[in-house]
């Protein structure tokens, strides 16, 4: 009897703990205000098992290392620095239990549950986030260099292109746009100084000058051009020494045509986003624009402050990703460890997202998506329902095929299964565990394992009964003999299990999680839990010459 009491105490303290694995918990998290755009608490109903992507729908993405932009020397070490980065994004994009690892070495897969944004989501992933602040061309070197580069590109035969004529010429040369005496935009250009100005190049007939130093105008549509030109190899050896080009990211519409800016820029910056420590996002009250606020570190602080206080009176370029943010703004004094990137009439929720990926920090490299799926809720619900139905179905079979062979066996094996189910949900909740499609296969599957494990052990105790043993006999060596086989199989399964865990990715590892849970659920209710139930019926029925099985 005090062995019976033991193991129901044991069976008690099992089906505690499952309960409070399963009971849905409040938790505090940290989470960013769409409005103010700062960090407040905020309690959400965590659920112990989460749904996974093709259950409650979402985004799956598998990116590579892009090296159409450039050879990357080591992809796999890249793609792993990725994986850091990417994951510290995603944490903060607020997905329930997302999906962040490595695949083969060279291929990142990014499981976004619940995420109804692909376009936001992929923006976030792939975005490099590489800042940097550099000083634009103050002493005007390449507008003075133009005319040199003219000259090769006529010799090498390179027409104009005829689509800013004399007054883009003249709007070049013929004005004063030394340090602190920017011309102001929109102003029409005048005609044309010297007659050697009257026949424009192939690049000066492109560019129009901006209202600042090391800033130029190109039409739109003439962009692609403007790009093939100044990648050419003639032009790339009349660049003054220390100078790059970064084309800005905002379009200016002039009359009837548009233009995209074009800024030469010291090519090393006076620092880096490396140093950023904080990044938050807010609506600046005066102008009402979108401003990102960032902290740098104390030794970026104190770089920058030096760099500034030498560059007072300069224009700083703003480089995001190889792109300018907005008009350079002019250094008026010293900038210490804070300062703040405007985003003009850009949104709240993108400001919000740059300085999420900027917290995270740059990718090592550009990032490309090699495959994309969309799952509406709407197929995972169906997705749910066709799992719970066929779950039922299964589970109804196997009770009617183990009542009906095993008939009073069969039922203790049955309301062992109860709490089989119970166990397995329990340490699925209790490892944090999202369930998806081919976990709740396995779920299902692990089911009829569970009662194999007791049609085992009843076969056996048929066996000892025809010897003519008692009945208790029976039993006592029903499971004893059947113990070697039921460790055999079930121990096989779960090394393959195990194995697939290993090699396979996020379905197939949720599988076998769900298989190797499920088969040490079943070992505790076939060979404890269904053994407790005969003690105690042999315990009530102390002279029973025969047995139900």
């Amino acid at each position: 009897m005090r062995k019976i009491r033991s193991r129901l105490i044991m069976i008690g303290c099992f089906v505690v703990l499952a309960v409070w694995e399963l009971l849905p918990t409040n938790a505090t998290i940290r989470v960013r205000d769409a409005v103010t755009g700062r960090m407040k608490d905020s309690t959400i109903r965590r659920v112990p098992i989460n749904l996974g992507l093709d259950l409650q729908g979402g985004i799956h993405l598998a990116l590579e290392v892009d090296q159409s932009k450039g050879p990357v020397p080591d992809p796999a070490e890249a793609i792993r620095r990725a994986e850091r980065v990417v994951r510290t994004r995603v944490d903060e994009f607020g997905v329930t239990e997302p999906v962040v690892q490595i695949v083969g070495g060279n291929r990142l897969i990014v499981e976004l549950p619940g995420e109804k944004d692909p376009a936001r989501a992929k923006g976030i992933i792939q975005r490099t986030a590489f800042l940097e602040f550099r000083i634009t061309d103050m002493k005007n070197q390449f507008r003075d260099a133009i005319r040199d580069m003219d000259r090769a590109l006529r010799a090498a035969g390179v027409r104009s292109p005829g689509t800013a004529g004399p007054s883009a010429v003249s709007q070049l040369f013929g004005a004063d746009t030394g340090k602190g005496k920017a011309k102001a935009k929109g102003k029409a250009p005048t005609a044309p100084d010297t007659a050697e100005l009257s026949q424009p190049g192939p690049l000066s007939s492109l560019l129009y000058q901006g209202s600042l130093p090391g800033e130029f105008l190109v039409p739109e549509e003439q962009v692609p051009v403007a790009e093939s030109l100044l990648a050419r190899s003639e032009l790339q050896r009349l660049v003054p020494r220390g100078l790059e080009f970064r084309w800005g990211t905002e379009v200016e519409s002039r009359g009837a045509r548009s233009y995209r800016a074009l800024y030469a820029v010291q090519d090393k910056p006076i620092i880096t986003g490396e140093e950023l420590e904080k990044a938050s996002a807010r609506r600046d009250q005066l102008t009402n624009q979108s401003v990102v606020e960032f902290t740098l570190s104390r030794r970026g602080g104190r770089i920058f402050e030096r760099e500034t206080a030498r560059h007072v009176n300069d224009y700083m370029a703003i480089i995001l990703d190889g792109r300018v943010q907005g008009q350079p703004p002019i250094i008026k004094s010293q900038i210490g460890q804070r300062g703040q990137i405007e985003l003009g009439s850009r949104t709240l929720q993108e400001a919000n997202d740059l300085a999420l990926v900027l917290r995270a920090g740059a990718l090592p490299a550009p990032l490309s998506i090699v495959e994309e799926r969309t799952i509406g809720p709407s197929l995972g619900r169906d997705s749910i329902t066709d799992g719970i139905r066929a779950g039922i179905v299964g589970v109804a079979l196997v009770v009617l095929i183990m009542v009906v062979f095993y008939r009073l066996s069969g039922v203790l094996a049955v309301a062992a299964l109860g709490f089989y189910v119970l166990f397995t949900l329990g340490g699925l909740a209790g490892f944090g565990f999202t369930l998806t499609l081919p976990g709740l296969a396995g779920f299902v599957l692990s089911v009829g394992i569970a009662v194999d494990a007791n049609v085992l052990i009843f076969e056996r105790i048929r066996e000892e009964l025809q010897h003519g043993k008692l009945v208790r006999t029976a039993v006592d060596e029903g499971f004893t003999h059947a113990m070697s086989a039921i460790i055999d199989s079930n121990v096989s399964t779960a090394l393959t299990a195990f194995i697939l865990y290993l090699v396979g990715t996020g379905p197939v590892q949720g599988f076998a999680i769900t298989l190797i849970i499920g088969i040490a659920a079943s070992m505790v209710t076939a060979i404890f839990v269904v053994r407790t139930f005969y003690m105690i019926w042999l315990q009530r029925r102390p002279d029973m010459v025969t047995l139900s099985v």
